[in-house]
């Protein structure tokens, strides 16, 4: 499987852009896409899923054209929107059912496939309970095993993880990993610690740009010796901004230990192994 986005934009007004001259290749894998709020990553994946078109530029699967032909990206596609909604009066068997007729998904082993994608999804014993009735990581779940019913060989998921607790995003993540032996999978975040433990490639997204694209390790070492802590009064922390990126800082005693990034630290800094998280918010900064 092979999708290329070149130059494409989405123009919303003479002024605003929602994606500007993006160009990126995507084979089997996983695909993290990071970005603040607002960068642009859920108007790429709805041009992918063929739900938006761009202003301009090409989206091609296996030199396909699919914003001229929809079908071919739509027979392959499971995608996951930020916004998913479910009918409150179904159960979960119910709904998925719906689902699959509405894709045209039929045969004597559909419910045996959902079976297993709420099982896999730990969302069997509540199954025959109205989705109205579920929290809001159970509804994410459900929207999660929609996106799976198809057998998809592109999947898009939009901020999947929100609203799960962190033994759900485990279960999700080990999900992802396997299915993406055999498919493309794009996964759009603002948490990178939703990524960084299983996307085969990085692409971090700013105002509608494409900023930096590789695999992880390639973007860490762009900080890899930059990566400082040190203990400061907290009178100092505004100071400390303006020189440097801050990753975090934590009270200790009454003063605030900070983990920051420059080329030159000041004394008693100790250097620290740098991670996705670091080298993401430094680039963002720049």
């Amino acid at each position: 499987m092979h999708l290329e986005i070149q130059n494409v934009s989405k123009k919303y007004s003479k002024e605003k852009y929602g994606l500007k001259d993006f160009s990126i290749h995507i084979e089997k894998g996983i695909l993290g896409l990071l970005g603040a709020n607002g960068a642009g990553k859920s108007t790429l994946l709805k041009m992918i899923a063929t739900v938006s078109k761009p202003s301009s530029g090409s989206i091609t699967l296996n030199k396909n054209n699919i914003v001229k032909d929809a079908n071919y990206m739509r027979k392959k596609l499971g995608f996951l929107p930020q916004d998913f909604g479910v009918y409150p009066n179904l159960n979960a068997y119910e709904f998925l059912e719906y689902m699959a007729a509405m894709k045209g998904i039929g045969g004597k082993n559909l419910k045996t496939k959902i079976t297993q994608l709420l099982e896999g999804l730990n969302l069997i014993e509540n199954a025959k309970k109205p989705i109205g009735t579920y929290s809001g990581g159970m509804k994410q779940r459900v929207g999660i095993a929609q996106t799976l019913l198809n057998n998809p060989k592109i999947i898009l998921f939009d901020e999947p993880t929100v609203g799960l607790d962190p033994e759900e995003r485990v279960r999700f993540r080990n999900l992802i990993s396997y299915l993406a032996n055999n498919c493309i999978v794009i996964l759009s975040s603002h948490i990178v610690s939703d990524i960084d433990t299983i996307a085969d490639k990085v692409a971090i997204m700013k105002n509608g740009k494409l900023i930096e694209y590789g695999n992880p390790n390639e973007i860490i070492s762009q900080v890899k010796d930059a990566v400082f802590e040190t203990i400061i009064d907290a009178d100092l922390l505004s100071s400390y901004k303006e020189k440097f990126t801050i990753i975090n800082a934590s009270r200790i005693d009454g003063k605030l230990k900070v983990r920051y990034i420059s080329n030159t630290p000041i004394e008693n800094s100790t250097k620290q192994s740098a991670t996705l998280e670091d080298a993401y918010l430094f680039l963002n900064k720049n």
